[in-house]
């Protein structure tokens, strides 16, 4: 393949991308609707446009674009695009959209005469920057295709195609409710280790990096965590108790239900943060705190 392709959303995941790209070779063509963030990425050699219908122009067929928007907005930018694209063109939906929307578009792009990846990328900002995980649905011709690219921009051994269109994003929402559920573990046994009442005075930051050397629960979420309690204080004062989320939780909860596989802990790592909205916890700072650094959500 060309080391060429038009890249759709420079927000932090996609700015990142980019930069990697750049620094392995590739011509970006970028769009994103918001002026600083095109300004942004022209300063790392990428070239970019105002709109769709002018990136699509410039990039030759057949063309590659990555989308790295947010789920709710996949549709109006495939809308967007569609018009102007060619038979064989490649497109790869990297956000995280729920996998029967993906399912339906790889339907509908097919029947076009058009190509379609979904692409569970997980690893935050600084995954994207220098080198995430990608789990990758679709047809194994077109995978084949653009494995140099998934290499490239990930590194070996960090990317797979794990099945048919749709189970990209599927194993990602999978992930995203793994993850839910390891936070609220190591959230809660950092509460009990600060409130214990058996007089003892830990330095939670210590006791976190000292998890993360060699113990059983040695993770990247625990090297997190440590961080977050050097930047904020054990107190987290002003960390919000109210934890955010994004949605892939709640529809890996959604999907064990459907199924009819139980998933408790999942489920009341879910419950949790939804109820931290009405009751902020100490845990729940940590959760806010650890999102943060991962993934650059506001602790707010």
């Amino acid at each position: 393949m060309k080391k060429e392709l038009g890249y759709i959303g420079l927000g932090k995941m996609g700015y990142n991308m980019v930069a990697r790209l750049r620094e392995k070779g590739y011509a970006v063509l970028a769009f994103d609707l918001s002026e600083q963030a095109r300004n942004e990425v022209q300063k790392l050699g990428a070239q970019t446009f105002s709109s769709l219908e002018t990136l699509l122009a410039a990039l030759p067929a057949p063309r590659i674009i990555w989308l790295m928007v947010p789920y709710e907005h996949v549709d109006n930018a495939l809308s967007g695009i569609v018009p102007y694209l060619s038979s064989g063109d490649i497109v790869i939906d990297g956000g995280n959209s729920h996998y029967k929307d993906s399912m339906r578009r790889a339907e509908e792009f097919t029947a076009q005469g058009f190509r379609f990846l979904d692409v569970g990328v997980s690893g935050g900002p600084t995954g994207a920057r220098n080198g995430a995980c990608l789990m990758i649905g679709g047809e194994r011709a077109d995978y084949l295709h653009l494995e140099m690219l998934f290499k490239d921009l990930v590194g070996k051994n960090k990317y797979a195609l794990v099945g048919r269109h749709g189970s990209g994003h599927f194993a990602k929402m999978v992930h995203n409710g793994v993850e839910y559920a390891e936070m609220e573990a190591i959230a809660e046994g950092f509460e009990i280790l600060k409130k214990n009442k058996a007089g003892f005075d830990f330095d939670l930051e210590q006791i976190a990096d000292l998890f993360n050397h060699g113990s059983v629960i040695e993770s990247r979420l625990m090297g997190w965590l440590k961080e977050a309690f050097e930047e904020f204080g054990e107190d987290m004062e002003d960390v919000s108790g109210s934890v955010g989320r994004s949605g892939e939780g709640d529809w890996a909860v959604d999907v064990a239900k459907e199924f009819g596989i139980p998933a408790p802990a999942l489920m009341s790592a879910l419950h949790v943060r939804k109820k931290s909205v009405e009751k902020p916890t100490y845990a729940g700072k940590l959760l806010s705190a650890m999102r943060n650094r991962f993934g650059g959500h506001s602790i707010k």
